[in-house]
């Protein structure tokens, strides 16, 4: 089976009889590793219950637009962030028009308005519905919108016609939503990736270190993988489990992670810098543990740590390489700055006073800048940002 590890699927279920399908594919996409919420419109329910699709997918199924509940906890433009992929299936005739109408009606309209994660539909109805001109020009301008088409399939439909208009079998869906993660737009190519905080030791106890939380070089590793590259993870202490497919090396300081870096910059095609490294450690780390005494102050002095973005910058054989600078004021000017004084190709700008997103957050909302110019990215989840990223890096480095 193809694998959605780490992914996470909106299913959005229509009115039509295919919806009992929808069951197994809850099933059959946790089986692939992805984590599943559903969103059921007021016709699907009358196929199937929200009970069954709750208890199938372990989450609390989500069926209206206006629920006060739901705007407390996860409201619709939070589940719109919090998608991978909205996958709908069934998508029934009617539900295709007003997604072509761009109609806010209902929960799984607004959601589909609402996200930037890609929107995928699995058809389903009869014969002579699907063959309509209307569902056909729908289809085309869908088609032209980026929103992917799952099927149909032909065969025996359940009001005794044959021919196209099944849904999909679910083991297909879940193939059809994986080949949606994997572009091969690094195919060949080397990334090595440096992700989290390092720590630098005062004494056997206590370090000085910062607030990452690895997530955002991790997803960016992630996304290099399923894009085709050969990755190379380095990423200081973290609470999160490596990526599959790729090559991990675990460090804890600036100086084990600058040799890492330069180790691993042979044959390098893109050096991502997304590591939060910390500036200073102490001259002198305690053998043993210091112990608190009557003095008011202790003082300690700091040596400043190396520039790892910038020595493999400064490599002779340098690869395409890019910064990050979290800041919390003065955001694109000292951005600016960093990406000259650096020799960097590319900066990644994010805004650490913001609330809700950058350090510990699941989301993060950024500006890219290079020699030419900048664009911003909306808030969106780390793991749909780092696939936008890498996919600009591949062209980026493709028209270096």
């Amino acid at each position: 089976m193809s694998s959605l590890a780490n992914k996470r699927i909106l299913l959005g279920v229509t009115g039509g009889i295919a919806a009992y399908k929808s069951a197994d594919l809850v099933r059959r996409l946790q089986d692939a590793g992805a984590e599943v919420r559903v969103v059921m419109t007021t016709a699907a329910q009358e196929f199937i219950t929200p009970l069954t699709m709750q208890a199938l997918s372990g989450n609390p199924v989500h069926t209206t637009l206006l629920d006060p509940e739901a705007e407390a906890g996860m409201g619709h433009i939070q589940l719109a962030r919090w998608a991978d992929l909205i996958l709908v299936a069934p998508a029934s005739a009617d539900f295709m028009a007003r997604l072509v109408q761009g109609q806010g009606d209902d929960l799984l309209t607004t959601l589909c308005l609402a996200t930037a994660a890609p929107i995928a539909i699995a058809p389903a109805m009869n014969q002579g519905m699907w063959r309509n001109a209307s569902t056909q020009a729908n289809v085309a301008i869908l088609i032209e919108r980026k929103i992917h088409i799952f099927g149909p399939a032909a065969g025996e439909q359940a009001c005794g016609d044959v021919g196209p208009g099944r849904m999909l079998e679910p083991l297909a869906l879940v193939d059809a939503a994986a080949s949606l993660f994997v572009t091969g737009a690094l195919a060949g190519k080397k990334v090595v990736i440096t992700a989290g905080p390092t720590r630098e030791a005062i004494d056997p106890v206590r370090y000085i270190s910062n607030h990452s939380s690895g997530k955002m070089g991790y997803a960016l590793a992630q996304a290099a993988v399923e894009a085709g590259a050969q990755t190379v993870l380095i990423s200081g202490p973290t609470q999160l489990a490596a990526p599959d497919r790729l090559e991990f090396i675990a460090v804890t300081t600036a100086e084990e992670m600058l040799a890492a870096s330069l180790q691993q910059a042979a044959g390098c095609d893109v050096f991502i810098a997304a590591a939060a490294v910390a500036d200073y450690r102490p001259v002198q780390v305690a053998a043993q543990k210091i112990k608190k005494t009557g003095d008011a102050n202790l003082t300690l002095e700091f040596v400043k740590n190396p520039d790892i973005v910038a020595t493999i910058a400064a490599l002779a054989e340098k690869p395409f390489t890019v910064g990050f600078a979290a800041e919390s004021e003065n955001l694109i000017a000292y951005a600016q700055q960093k990406l000259a004084r650096k020799n960097l190709d590319l900066i990644i700008a994010n805004n650490i006073a913001v609330t809700g997103i950058g350090f510990n957050a699941d989301d993060n909302a950024v500006t890219v800048i290079d020699k030419t110019g900048q664009q911003e990215i909306s808030q969106r989840s780390k793991q749909q940002l780092a696939r936008e990223l890498i996919a600009l890096f591949a062209q980026k480095f493709k028209d270096s």
